[in-house]
């Protein structure tokens, strides 16, 4: 008699807090749930966005709840480097990412995390190819519960939270990112969708220039910068009046952008 196949592990999506490359840290219990503390804590395979800030969180996490292994003996897989470049969903007809063999230990039994740098793996982060694998591989897909800086910044700008759209990085050229910025713009002010978009924080203050700029006086325009930080900022008012009271965003803090009417 044949022995029984082993029960298949699942696929966990575990939030990490918003703070990475921030100045200051926020205290973990007040960033994440200690139901998804305590699931980080026992799982030993993971997929992540950079090895090394999954390491310094799983050290975080294991002052609070004790990992399950230590960590030098965690099993912890990088995403590859071309998929945090061109994203998980290739364009112009190329094959997206197959993310097929990175879940073998869960068809082994395994539970297995996926995680990114800040916030929810998978939104506004590599990860979804991951995910997209794993129900294609018959895997339970588990999202914990922890901080989408998106959702925070869009609940706080006061700007439609009925209808929204997030459309990542906008270009760096400059003449490119103008017209990007009168695009978004000009459907904002016409179906009321508000725009969310993020940009490297070193760029920040030159996105907010740009905006300032080429955005109409009365559009609204809102930025919320260290999310779940002490220092947390989130302002949200019309162009004229950030044009009256210019306030650069620190090149250090991840900042999301949002307009809208």
């Amino acid at each position: 008699m044949s022995a029984a196949a082993p029960a298949r592990g699942r696929l966990f999506l575990v939030p990490a807090p918003l703070d990475f490359g921030c100045e200051t840290t926020a205290p973990l219990p007040q960033a994440l749930p200690d139901g998804t503390l305590t699931t980080a804590a026992r799982l030993t395979h993971w997929i992540c966005e950079n090895a090394k800030s999954t390491r310094a969180y799983l050290k975080r996490v294991d002052t609070l709840h004790p990992l399950a292994l230590p960590l030098q003996e965690q099993q912890i897989t990088e995403l590859p480097r071309e998929v945090h470049k061109k994203g998980d969903h290739c364009g112009k007809g190329a094959a997206p990412f197959d993310a097929r063999p990175l879940l073998a230990p869960a068809l082994a039994g395994h539970d297995i995390g996926l995680v990114s740098e800040a916030g929810m793996p998978a939104v506004a982060d590599p990860g979804s190819s991951v995910v997209r694998a794993a129900h294609d591989l018959g895997l339970e897909v588990v999202p914990l519960v922890g901080p989408v800086s998106l959702l925070l910044a869009l609940a706080a700008s006061g700007l439609n939270g009925q209808n929204f759209t997030f459309v990542g990085y906008l270009p760096q050229d400059a003449d490119e990112r103008t017209q990007r910025i009168r695009a978004l713009e000009a459907l904002a002010l016409k179906t009321g969708q508000t725009q969310l978009f993020i940009e490297t924080p070193y760029r920040n203050a030159a996105l907010l220039q740009a905006l300032l700029h080429t955005l109409q006086p009365a559009t609204r325009l809102a930025l919320a910068s260290g999310l779940t930080l002490e220092s947390a900022r989130i302002r949200s008012q019309s162009v004229q009046q950030w044009r009256q009271r210019p306030e650069a965003p620190d090149k250090h803090t991840p900042v999301v952008f949002a307009l809208g009417r």
